[in-house]
């Protein structure tokens, strides 16, 4: 045997050498770029909006960005423009709704990418975006529904099933208290979309798990993606079956 630093160890212990992280190179590895990038899309696509005649800080008067790219049921299902069904979660009303959103994104996407990593989060935002549409339609089909809502309460939803698969206390952690705030905010405040929210939020439950069973304790990442996927193609799919509703014309906007 031979002392060491750490203890006995045997003669061919003694002699490997294992792989040093700096603090450096584990923040490297750990940049949400991911999260970074979707919050500068959002940031351009409002400032398209505000070129286009909304205004910066103004009232939320629709310009033609927001009108041609908000989710709107019966120009789905009429107009077969199904292509809202993702650009609406990119997309806000004023001012006050993208801070709000962008800060929400910022502070769950740079706990929850660097813990389940790049492709897995993107993927899980994605899908729990399509399910934010989904949700948005079947409860309103006829509103002009616009925000990365759905996507964050998707986030929110997996960071939950992560935090509690490592044993990380949901209430202690402050993640309880955030949902619950939440949900308050959602059911007080006039012209929220509360389908969006649920939608995206059980889309994330249901990612994170796949995240957390399939690909990390099992190995089959490949097969959480095709999970993810698969949730992401039935709320497209149920978001046309229920786009239209009762109205030609969109009644109203909806966050």
């Amino acid at each position: 045997m031979t002392p060491t630093s750490v203890g006995m160890r045997c003669p061919e212990c003694s002699r490997q050498r294992t792989k040093v992280h700096t603090a450096r190179s584990i923040s490297r590895s750990s940049d949400p770029v991911v999260t970074y990038t979707l919050i500068a899309v959002c940031v351009i696509a409002y400032l398209a909006e505000s070129s286009s005649g909304g205004a910066l800080t103004g009232s939320g008067a629709a310009g033609t960005v927001l009108l041609k790219g908000g989710l709107d049921g019966p120009a789905i299902s009429m107009g077969h423009q199904y292509y809202r069904l993702l650009t609406s979660g990119f997309l806000h009303l004023n001012f006050e709704h993208i801070l709000f959103n962008m800060i929400f994104l910022f502070f769950i996407g740079r706990i929850l990418e660097p813990a389940i990593g790049r492709v897995n989060f993107a993927a899980v935002y994605l899908t729990s975006l399509f399910a934010g549409s989904f949700g948005a339609l079947l409860f309103q089909p006829d509103s002009l529904t616009v925000g990365a809502s759905g996507a964050c309460f998707g986030m929110l939803g997996a960071l939950m099933v992560v935090a509690h698969d490592r044993r990380i206390p949901i209430w202690s952690s402050g993640l309880g208290i955030t949902l619950v705030i939440n949900i308050v905010f959602s059911l007080t405040f006039a012209g929220i979309s509360i389908g969006g929210h649920i939608g995206g939020f059980i889309a994330g439950l249901i990612c994170g798990a796949l995240v957390v069973e399939l690909g990390e304790r099992r190995g089959m990442r490949a097969a959480a993606l095709a999970g993810c996927a698969l949730v992401a193609v039935l709320s497209v799919v149920g978001a046309i079956a229920v786009a239209g509703g009762t109205g030609l014309t969109p009644n109203g906007l909806t966050l």
